[in-house]
């Protein structure tokens, strides 16, 4: 567009040696945005997508390979123990707290984005797609990869009618052409990318879900004698552990209540578990805000948890808490029955532990401290004596309870107001020469090992202990529901083809018409050529037809 005539003339802008200046630099807010604009189209396209998948798996390989914490505790220290070394590092890792640790936390979250900044757009495009007319009858109907033609004695309307039965159940539209061709565009297998956008869709609400039972579920380990012991879950105080999420302060848990009646297992001849589970009572919520004395009677089995009120109760473990009885010169007694930790893994549930006492009838503070007692040492359901005179248990049942005791006299810390372990003496105590050995014996049930100063201990029997994990995940459902829409969107993304067809029809001086088919599949060629053949078959006359 040129000037008007009386607009001044403009100035010509160069430099010096006459070449025109190149354009200005983008200052750093563009550059900055720009660079966002393309971190972001990076993040959410498809390969982004597949590779943090990629990443997710990978990074969930060491919570398979590696004991974690929060599932058993125990296997964590005894994997301290035999690899000193190399335990810090990966704890220092999160190598044994995968799926809590920051950096499973951040490939899960950049999945979470990626996943939604990819699918929701295309789920509008998908929308909008939906909404359109199919595309026009390309103008040469021999390039597509199925392609048909040939001549017809019936009217174009006839071919046309004849057209619309066939395609009935496809979207079609029918238009006419300049030189008086009739059209029909039809289209079919939308559900395809339904399907597709279902099973991204359903993998985010996986997504969603577990983040959500993390952040409002809890978990927790509690041990429970078999001996109808009661467990109830009114209050985080009840557990041995407890792991809460991130929107769960622990004042506000499901209350129900469990009892222990009896610890079921059976055992292969080689000492190899065969079954274990535990019969139960249990109180639902109801049951104990009514006051309601009965217990409801069930069976814990392994893959088979108790479920009341919303939570699950898992059986994960077992073992033995032996009874010693302690009795004084003085002729009072306790008797106290601890759970003993198991701690060979080849399964024979040879343990350790240590059974603490405080002598009764003890005033003077000083006095108190320093007579305290505990039973500590190795405990093996079936006993036997190794080569070099050590207890070792060669099968899991009680079929010979045995007990090689060490008896420790003297400040076990009871009065420190510092929690310790119920299955260890303070090592630090031994050291310094607060806690010493008065006794040592190998004990079978009934048996007895006097002290110096003439106290009596007695090995009076064994109680079954069982570890009971309670789980509450709210999220489960969702993940359920997720899942099985999942499964079912790519079961319909690969079971229906996304394809077109087209028709065209021309009058022919004298009568009748000329038909031209063509067929694309959107996706690929398999299974559509069978379709597009049958078609064409139907609607040319097989004795004029000339396929490309």
């Amino acid at each position: 567009m040129s000037s008007p005539p009386d607009a001044p003339p403009q100035p010509s802008v160069s430099t010096p040696d006459g070449v025109p200046p190149s354009s200005p630099r983008p200052g750093p807010l563009a550059r900055a945005l720009a660079f966002l604009r393309n971190t972001w189209r990076g993040l959410t396209s498809m390969r982004t997508a597949l590779v943090l998948l990629f990443l997710l798996a990978l990074a969930a390989m060491p919570g398979a390979l590696l004991p974690q914490r929060s599932l058993n505790a125990f296997l964590v220290e005894d994997f301290y123990r035999d690899n000193p070394a190399v335990a810090p590092v990966i704890d220092a890792v999160g190598g044994f707290e995968v799926f809590a640790s920051p950096w499973f936390a951040a490939i899960y979250l950049l999945l979470m984005i990626s996943l939604v900044g990819c699918v929701f757009p295309r789920t509008g495009e998908y929308l909008r797609s939906i909404r359109q007319p199919p595309v026009m009858t390309p103008r040469n109907l021999a390039r597509l990869p199925h392609h048909a033609e040939g001549d017809t004695t019936a009217g174009v309307d006839d071919e046309l009618a004849r057209a619309r039965r066939l395609l009935r159940g496809w979207r079609t539209v029918e238009r006419t052409e300049d030189d008086g061709s009739r059209t029909i565009s039809a289209e079919k297998g939308f559900l395809r990318e339904t399907g597709n956008l279902v099973f991204h869709l359903s993998l985010i609400g996986i997504l969603l879900g577990l983040a959500g039972g993390k952040m409002y579920g809890y978990e927790g380990d509690v041990i429970v004698r078999a001996d109808g012991s009661e467990f109830c879950n009114s209050s985080i105080l009840g557990y041995d552990s407890f792991r809460a999420g991130l929107r769960v302060d622990g004042t506000d848990l499901n209350n129900f209540c469990v009892k222990v009646d009896r610890f079921d297992g059976t055992w292969l001849p080689n000492g190899q578990p065969s079954t274990f589970g535990a019969s139960v009572g249990f109180q639902t919520g109801q049951d104990v805000r009514d006051g309601v004395s009965t217990w409801r009677p069930d069976e814990i089995a392994v893959n088979h948890p108790l479920r009341t009120d919303g939570d699950r109760v898992y059986l994960t473990g077992y073992g033995y808490a032996p009874e010693f009885t302690v009795t004084w010169p003085d002729g009072q007694s306790r008797t106290g029955e601890v759970q003993w930790r198991p701690v060979d893994q080849s399964g024979t549930q040879l343990s350790e532990g240590a059974t603490k006492f405080e002598r009764p009838g003890i005033t003077d503070p000083e006095q108190r401290r320093t007579t305290q007692l505990a039973v500590t040492g190795t405990f093996a359901p079936t006993g036997a004596v190794d080569p070099e005179g050590t207890l070792v248990s060669v099968h899991p049942d009680l079929r010979s309870p045995t007990a090689d005791v060490d008896v420790l006299l003297g400040d076990l810390g009871i009065d420190d107001g510092r929690g310790q372990s119920i299955f260890s003496v303070d090592q630090s105590k031994i050291d310094d020469g607060e806690l010493r050995s008065v006794a040592t014996a190998r004990l079978g049930i009934g048996d007895t090992t006097r002290l110096p100063d003439g106290t009596v201990v007695r090995f009076d029997g064994v109680t079954p202990w069982v570890n009971l994990q309670v789980g509450h995940d709210p999220g489960q459902s969702w993940v359920l529901a997720a899942a099985v829409l999942m499964v079912g969107g790519l079961a319909l993304s690969l079971s229906v083809t996304r394809r077109r067809f087209w028709v065209r029809v021309s009058p022919r001086d004298g009568g009748g018409g000329h038909i031209a088919l063509g067929g694309l599949a959107r996706t690929d060629r398999a299974g559509y050529g069978e379709e597009f053949d049958r078609l064409a078959t139907e609607l040319l006359d097989p004795t004029d037809k000339k396929d490309g």
